[in-house]
């Protein structure tokens, strides 16, 4: 069993108003009992051999070695619920069922999403992809079922297959008090980004979808305010501003966008209603014995490298940081390991990633093409403790999900330093172990938060990406009351 954080203030907001008794009543009460706490009365040896009892029993206890080990080995789920919150006290949620053209046909031509390659695996097993191989060795063996290749943009089909079975989610309009839009945008565009496709190959699912949207009876009562979607790729591939030749679509800028809360693996932190979400990693549990034991393995897992980094130069960007990154990652081969993730050799994940994150402290974590990357989750998820360089790639994105401290989890290393000649290893080195297992630790009990829980089993008592997302989303429309 994961126990429930203990989130109360150390002490209490107003004094604890203790209850006066008359000193009258308190002498007449020890008298009452006086008489039989003499030690040549028989009582009072029963009395006080039941007490030694108690207390050699307590203390036998929390001696033992189960006892230990108990306390020793489970993390706190590091959001996890009160009671209440299984009674939907935040409200529920109604899903359309909006036409297939704008989400299961799109995952039906899983061979037309890519120009180059099939889609098909990556989509597969309600979004989570093939399952992960390899891993023998690397993971525990009861564990090697939750291993998933899942793709980095699968979030609105997890999402969408999550939400169906949610138990907060209501047939009945009228009881709803939000309302989930089930369309692929990520899918939708994907496979117009790139060749000659003109920019109304990339606006023309999101323009199907808000025509048929505003014409719901439930939009019209609050303009949308009470609306919400999953768009599976970064803010800025839904952001086209200018001309037509200019990157992605523009369906965040069109109207009927405005007041729909969105969420996204990168959102724009100006921008009220984007939400950063998780990306998608490989490790989708069934059970809480799934967590717990991942965790337990984290925590005793012996560490032999310093930090790793795991990716790819950027050769068409002028000073590729990550080349720097590289550069003294190779110069300390005894501290340092490197997954050379050049092509697409780390797509979705490999063994080497998963393997070389599990033997080091830290991990070093630039931003990728955009600002974040899907690599601080897996970095996290193997309970490796992520190195940033630009604040926005983590600090600004997932205020839901991760610890409000950043320093409690995470290092940062400006990045003009590293340019003028900082040493990375310098400064992970100057670290002390308690501190870092301290983060460790942290990052560990935070594992519940980034990941995507089976929804066929699900988790009890322990709230999973999707489920902080989702209530999220309901808190906030309820605070705003629907506009």
């Amino acid at each position: 069993m994961l126990p429930f954080p203990d989130n109360s203030p150390s002490e209490p907001l107003h004094p604890i108003k203790k209850p006066k008794t008359p000193d009258l009543e308190r002498k007449n009460s020890f008298n009452s009992i006086q008489p039989y706490l003499s030690l040549h009365n028989p009582r009072t040896w029963l009395i006080l051999s039941a007490i030694l009892l108690q207390i050699l029993l307590l203390l036998a206890a929390r001696s033992s070695p189960i006892a230990a080990s108990h306390r020793r080995r489970h993390f706190p789920a590091a959001s996890s619920p009160t009671p209440d919150n299984f009674n939907c006290r935040s409200g529920k949620v109604f899903v359309y069922d909006i036409p297939p053209l704008l989400n299961t046909e799109l995952l039906q031509k899983c061979n037309e999403l890519n120009p180059w390659v099939s889609r098909c695996d990556a989509f597969s097993n309600d979004g989570f992809g093939r399952k992960a191989t390899g891993l023998a060795g690397i993971v525990p063996e009861n564990l090697t079922n939750a291993w998933y290749w899942t793709d980095q943009f699968a979030s609105e089909v997890i999402y969408h297959n999550r939400i169906m079975k949610y138990d907060c989610r209501t047939t009945e309009p009228e009881s709803a008090t939000a309302f989930y839009i089930p369309f692929y945008a990520g899918l939708a565009v994907g496979k117009f980004l790139w060749k000659n496709y003109s920019a109304k190959d990339r606006d023309r699912h999101c323009e199907m979808m808000l025509r048929w949207v505003q014409n719901q009876p439930y939009w019209k009562r609050s303009n949308g305010w009470d609306h919400f979607i999953t768009m599976g790729r970064i803010t800025w591939d839904f952001r086209r501003s200018k001309g037509d030749d200019e990157w992605g679509s523009s369906c965040i800028y069109m109207p009927g966008m405005k007041n729909i809360t969105r969420l996204l693996i990168e959102r724009n932190p100006w921008d009220y209603f984007d939400v950063g979400v998780p990306y998608p990693t490989g490790f989708h549990p069934s059970t809480n014995s799934d967590v717990a034991t991942w965790q337990d393995f984290l925590s005793t897992r012996n560490r032999s490298t310093l930090y790793c980094f795991a990716g790819a130069t950027r050769g068409f960007i002028k000073s590729d940081f990550r080349s720097l990154l590289l550069t003294q990652c190779y110069a300390d081969s005894g501290s340092c390991r490197v997954v050379d993730c050049g092509g697409s050799r780390c797509s979705n994940g490999s063994s080497a990633i998963l393997e070389t994150f599990l033997d080091s402290d830290f991990c070093l974590q630039p931003r990728g093409d955009s600002f974040t990357r899907r690599s601080i989750f897996d970095c996290m998820v193997a309970g490796s403790i992520p190195v940033f360089f630009w604040k926005r790639t983590a600090y600004y994105q997932y205020d839901w999900f991760l610890p409000g401290e950043p320093e409690s989890y995470s290092v940062f290393i400006d990045r003009k330093a590293v340019k003028n000649g900082t040493s990375i290893k310098g400064e992970l080195e100057k670290i002390g172990r308690e501190e870092v297992r301290k983060m460790r630790e942290k990052v560990i009990e935070y594992i519940p938060n980034i990941i995507y829980a089976k929804h066929e089993e699900g988790l009890v008592g322990i709230r999973d990406a999707f489920e902080i997302a989702i209530d999220g989303v309901l808190r906030r429309i309820e605070e705003q009351g629907g506009g």
